[in-house]
């Protein structure tokens, strides 16, 4: 279960619509990115889980430590702006998955979703939470049926993912940049470290099977979804609504939209504490607050209180009437570009023998330098064909 729950908040509904989307958009030729998302995932989740785990402190907290305030401020200077996008965007998708289901308008639920964040983060139990939603989030393997259906020729969709037409025009590389940001999420990255600080010293390598498990999931249902939607026609896929998007489930017929709503409320419901807590975790490191789940409130009374005024502002967001799938999709290309200076510091810190008792092994470090110097030429690429 902590495979699938690490899978299925990697896989929020902004990595779902984010891979309907660049499917919609770009078919086939977009898929490649994901097969290399896989290894630099898997390396940068166990690199993470094990820096909190030997450490016994946060990512941000290490980097304020080792680099000096302004560092630490930056880093979560950039986790705020991408994780309240996607904590807004992911509020909103759960929402209008819940209208899909109800047959209401959204704004009845915006309310009620972030009540019940706010309630397993302050009041309630997380795990035990996870243990019903993670299942739920496994809905999202439809994806998986819905792509073997719509695929005219197996000889083509390899042709496709390993031999790409790429599109030298700036809303291709963005869509490179944002499904790079939709799986190898900043969020997930601070979440590891910081939780796994928790951990009893005795508990050795547990973070690998969950790790692994969990990067797995997340690839084969996004390389499933850009493969399920690549057969959809939409004018304008990063402005189209949720409801269209859950077209790509459409192999199910009627049942579609409710295999749909389910995986993104399932999934929407495991990321959204994640994200509230990383960005939380993040400020609360910069500046030395106490923080931690296991922490009483009043001792750590600044930590809980910004919980509950992201998750207010979050709500508030819904009076604008945004566009759900476009605030998650720009959320994941502006996580791409954050993700370069995180794993700049991910892998200094995981390679300082001051801090840590033992460093990468030399297949990490190339997989997330490569991720670096990839990451780098597509933000580039992107910004100069804009």
């Amino acid at each position: 279960m902590p495979g699938v729950i690490a899978g299925a908040a990697d896989l929020d509904p902004a990595a779902v619509l984010t891979a309907t989307v660049t499917g919609i958009a770009f078919g086939y030729s977009i898929a490649w990115v994901v097969l290399l998302c896989y290894p630099v995932l898997l390396t940068v989740l166990t690199v993470s889980a094990r820096i909190g785990h030997q450490t016994r402190k946060g990512l941000v907290e290490l980097i304020r430590e080792s680099y000096g305030v302004r560092h630490g401020a930056f880093i979560a200077g950039c986790m705020v702006a991408v994780n309240l996008a996607m904590i807004v965007g992911d509020l909103l998708a759960v929402s209008d998955a819940l209208s899909l289901i109800m047959g209401v308008g959204r704004e009845f639920f915006v309310a009620a979703v972030g009540f019940v964040v706010w309630y397993v983060l302050i009041v309630g139990d997380f795990r035990k939470t996870t243990k019903i939603l993670g299942s739920m989030a496994l809905i999202t393997l439809a994806y998986v049926v819905a792509a073997v259906h719509v695929t005219p020729s197996t000889k083509d969709l390899i042709t496709g993912v390993l031999l790409p037409h790429t599109h030298l025009t700036s809303t291709y590389f963005m869509a490179v940049v944002a499904v790079f940001g939709s799986l190898l999420t900043p969020d997930i990255i601070v979440w590891q470290a910081s939780t796994k600080k928790d951990i009893q010293t005795g508990v050795k390598h547990a973070h690998i099977k969950e790790s692994r498990a969990g990067a797995l999931i997340a690839c084969v249902i996004s390389l499933s979804a850009i493969v399920a939607s690549s057969q959809m026609h939409v004018l304008h896929p990063a402005s189209m609504t949720t409801k269209e998007a859950a077209e790509a489930l459409g192999t199910f017929g009627q049942l579609g939209p409710l295999l749909f709503s389910l995986g993104i409320i399932g999934s929407g419901m495991i990321a959204l504490p994640i994200l509230v807590a990383s960005l939380c975790f993040s400020v609360a490191e910069a500046f030395k607050w106490r923080s931690g789940f296991s922490m009483p409130t009043w001792d750590a009374r600044s930590f809980y209180s910004m919980i509950s005024g992201i998750v207010v502002v979050s709500v508030m967001v819904d009076f604008f009437r945004v566009n759900t799938v476009r605030v998650l999709y720009f959320s994941q290309v502006l996580a791409g570009i954050v993700l370069v200076p995180i794993f700049v510091y991910i892998l200094l810190i995981a390679n300082n023998r001051r801090v840590m008792s033992t460093t990468n092994t030399r297949s990490q470090n190339l997989w997330i330098a490569g991720a670096i110097a990839g990451m780098v030429i597509s933000n580039l690429l992107f910004l100069v064909a804009h």
